[in-house]
């Protein structure tokens, strides 16, 4: 009886696992030919019968920020038929094993991959998805999550319906694209940005050290380069929107720093393969400016997609990373986080504070307007700081003071009056309160502290305030 229900047992499974191989909806074991099966959405899952069955000499590997590339336009660009293996969330070591099925096919040519810094931190990983490393690797006896797996039939059995229903079938040129899924638009980017300046401080509290994140890096990516220089690599820095960065300098300004160190230091290692191209398009201000291409801080428009693989088919001497151009290109990224802000307007301008000719900055500002000009709130713990002053709060009034070399200011929240030395002094904008943090108007608390101010709008988008002492200004 034993011996009967074991080989009953051995059949049913065989027949189990026939099935499953023959329908296999996935297309994991072989591309599909008898029906028409669907695509799953299920990016992990899908993307390694992709890689082994279906017809291609150029990949796209990245994050959701490659999602919205169109194979026709990257093979148009760079020459090729295209599969996109994106996959949302994702990690530097689940690109790798990604690539890798790719590259064990022998198929591939070229190489276009979306590199985000945070993909190359372990503890970045979307939690939401299990990676399923049975599908990525070459060993047929740990398949069985997939070939006992009831999904498979379900899969096929809506493969079926979807036919007798007359769906439309389904087109790899729009396989895992969300934009028209999404609206686009600065309002909405503002309201992002408004949130997470208050709600990514944590993160900075299990910032990676730079060591972890540059081994990642050589496992996951460089190996890659190194082990095959057939292929040609054409790695890109995406373009998040202009707030992005000033939300990481703001809330986490380690890991500002770092993602700066690694842009160039990721530069210089593919710098010695001859098979390797870098682009930045992170600095490319005629995109990150423009608030209306973004969904939120750093998701972009199919245009954009679009216009970078035109500018990488070109090889466009504006976004191709050089020696001479990786410190410049850096700069200008640290020097947006430390001057971009939004107007009422939403858009993006540029408030830059300099004090005795050298650069002031300061995180969580914002940019108060009128027919007088514009003005700087900032937080007033900062703006004491840069003074060396004396400050105080009182709580039940909300009243902030600063004292230092015999002069006083004191100022309330929300108040156009402030009281200077005990006299009155009228302000064009009262201090305000934002997320517990006490912002106070810059030019105003400086000049009523003795400071020679001046304020000069070369341009509708750039307000210049520039701070000097008596002595400074006398030379």
């Amino acid at each position: 009886m034993v011996g009967w229900f074991l080989l009953c047992a051995f059949l049913a499974a065989g027949a189990v696992v026939s099935i499953t191989v023959i329908i296999d909806p996935l297309q994991f074991y072989h591309k599909v030919t008898w029906y028409t099966p669907r695509f799953s959405t299920e990016e992990r899952y899908q993307n390694p019968g992709l890689a082994k069955n279906w017809d291609y000499d150029t990949i796209v590997i990245g994050t959701s920020m490659t999602e919205n590339f169109l194979p026709s336009v990257v093979g148009k660009e760079l020459g090729g038929t295209v599969m996109k293996l994106s996959m949302e969330g994702s990690t530097a070591d689940e690109h790798n094993k990604m690539a890798k099925v790719a590259l064990g096919t022998g198929k591939v040519k070229k190489i276009l991959w979306g590199l985000d810094y945070f993909s190359l931190k372990s503890n970045s990983a979307d939690e939401s998805s299990k990676f399923p490393d049975y599908m990525y690797d070459d060993k047929l006896w740990n398949d069985y999550p997939y070939l006992f797996n009831y999904s498979v039939y379900e899969q096929f059995i809506n493969d079926i319906k979807a036919k007798r229903k007359g769906m439309k079938q389904q087109n790899l040129e729009y396989l895992y694209n969300w934009n028209r899924m999404v609206t686009y638009g600065k309002a909405k980017v503002a309201k992002t940005y408004a949130t997470a300046n208050e709600g990514e401080v944590y993160f900075g509290l299990n910032e990676e050290p730079l060591e972890v994140v540059k081994k990642s890096f050589e496992n996951n990516i460089l190996s890659l380069v190194k082990a095959h220089p057939e292929v040609e690599f054409n790695f890109y820095y995406p373009p998040y929107s202009v707030l992005r960065q000033v939300v990481w300098y703001n809330t986490n300004p380690g890991r500002f720093e770092n993602q700066i160190e690694m842009r160039k230091w990721m530069y210089e290692q593919f710098a010695q393969y001859p098979n390797v191209k870098l682009y930045d398009f992170q600095a490319a201000g005629e995109w990150t400016y423009d608030l209306d291409l973004y969904k939120d801080l750093s998701h972009h428009k199919q245009d954009v997609n679009t216009w970078i693989a035109e500018a990488i088919g070109r090889d466009d001497a504006a976004y191709r990373v050089t020696d001479a151009n990786i410190d410049v290109l850096n700069d200008r990224i640290e020097k947006d986080a430390e001057t971009a802000i939004l107007n009422k307007d939403n858009d993006v301008v540029n408030v830059s504070v300099s004090l005795d000719g050298q650069s002031l900055v300061f995180t969580n500002r914002v940019l108060a307007e009128g027919d007088s000009g514009n003005e700087l709130l900032v937080p007033v713990k900062q703006a004491a700081a840069a003074l060396g002053a004396e400050l105080s709060w009182d709580q039940p009034t909300k009243t902030v003071s600063l004292r230092k070399d015999g002069h006083e200011v004191r100022m309330i929240v929300d108040a156009m009056v402030a009281t200077v030395d005990g006299s009155k002094v009228d302000m064009a904008y009262a201090p305000k309160l934002v997320g517990g943090t006490a912002l106070v108007p810059v030019s105003f608390v400086f000049k009523q502290m003795g400071w020679n101010v001046d304020v000069a709008q070369p341009d509708a988008k750039t307000t210049v305030i520039a701070i000097a002492s008596s002595s400074a200004s006398a030379k």
